[in-house]
């Protein structure tokens, strides 16, 4: 870090709030009994570890560490789930590979990949009541990072954080100041416009790490715990996307298909057309169905999905950037009756951007309000 660094209020700014810490006290009293414990930590790419030159050196990575060194006789299991370009309305279709390994934190990062709307609250209050209702009652914490702009998602998903008394870290809170300040340089901490180097990864580790030690500093002896949690408040904002599945080509038969042919994607089994013209019609329960597809800049097509009667949305496999591709999704109808409905992904002629082709990957179709 640059020369002036205030180091003692970095570390103070990046504490948002420690919320309820239940649940944080339960699991660490796990590990101090010598109990097996699971950490998890759920986001996007600077989750999975983009910019960070070896595995060991990805934030989630050090929170293991943190847990190891510090219960030396305690199994510590850990598992990233972070998926690149991905935020929290899929992550709410697709924690239940997460929850399946009973975890006791779960630390959720998707600051950067949601926009700072009342949508990604929505999504992300469905993927935070999963987790807290999920059978092990695991304790959740937010993780916050930034922009090169020093935005986030942060004022949307604290309103989630609050009314769940998530404890809150902030990357953005603790660092954002110092670069503005001149006492920091966005090239000390980011790769990139939005990726942590490996000092940024370190910092993030470091101050989810300073809130759990401060919890377990002050660790009643067993007898004194808290019971178990139970029950949630009711829904801040809705929760459609507590009841939430991503359904590949494993789990949905389509009731028809004309000129969409099996393949494999990132997320499993899934189909694939190259042809204008080809179809594929599903009938799936939920109240909430999105697509997800494969976008990137290339001989890539449009297709549009139409539920029940409603309009057809367009599904534009085309990324305008040159990076890489990754996994996209478009809510196609929000607020339906309970029950089955029909969905119909039809590839069009049309051709966006520079592309040459009509190509359609469609990974899954996700659905909530079920």
């Amino acid at each position: 870090m640059s020369n002036g660094i205030d180091l003692a209020g970095v570390e103070e700014r990046s504490l948002a709030s420690l919320g309820d810490t239940t649940r944080l006290k339960l699991a660490l009293a796990r590990a101090r009994r010598g109990d097996r414990v699971t950490i998890g930590v759920i986001g996007g790419s600077i989750t999975e570890g983009a910019c960070a030159t070896t595995p060991d050196r990805r934030w989630g990575d050090q929170v293991a560490a943190w847990w190891r060194a510090t219960f030396p006789d305690t199994q510590v299991r850990y598992h990233n789930a972070g998926i690149g370009a991905t935020g929290s309305l899929i992550a709410a279709h697709r924690v239940g590979a997460l929850l399946a390994l009973k975890p006791d934190l779960v630390v959720v990062e998707f600051g950067v990949n949601d926009p700072n709307e009342e949508a990604s609250a929505e999504s992300l209050e469905g993927l935070v009541r999963q987790i807290l209702v999920s059978p092990h009652a695991p304790a959740v914490m937010v993780l916050y990072t930034m922009n090169a702009l020093g935005g986030n998602a942060q004022e949307q998903h604290s309103r989630v954080a609050l009314r769940y008394g998530l404890p809150q870290i902030s990357f953005r809170d603790a660092l954002w100041p110092e670069i503005q300040a001149g006492r920091a340089a966005w090239s000390d901490v980011e790769a990139d416009e939005v990726h942590p180097n490996d000092q940024g990864h370190a910092y993030c580790a470091r101050f989810v790490n300073r809130a759990v030690a401060q919890v377990l500093d002050a660790l009643p002896a067993d007898s004194e715990l808290p019971p178990k949690p139970r029950g949630l408040p009711a829904p801040l904002i809705s929760g459609v996307y507590q009841s939430a599945a991503l359904l590949n080509r494993e789990r949905l038969t389509p009731l028809a298909c004309q000129g969409f042919r099996e393949d494999i994607a990132a997320f499993g089994p899934c189909w694939v057309a190259d042809e204008p013209g080809a179809t594929i019609t599903f009938g799936v329960d939920g109240t909430s169905l999105s697509a997800l597809f494969w976008r990137i800049r290339g001989d890539t097509g449009i297709a549009t999905a139409q539920v029940d009667d409603q309009p057809p949305v367009d599904l534009v496999a085309w990324f305008e950037a040159t990076w890489g591709g990754h996994p996209a999704y478009e809510r196609i109808a929000h607020n339906l009756p309970a029950g089955p409905h029909r969905l119909t992904i039809t590839l069009t002629d049309r051709l966006p951007g520079d592309s040459a082709g009509h190509r359609f990957q469609l990974q899954a179709v996700l659905a909530a309000g079920r």
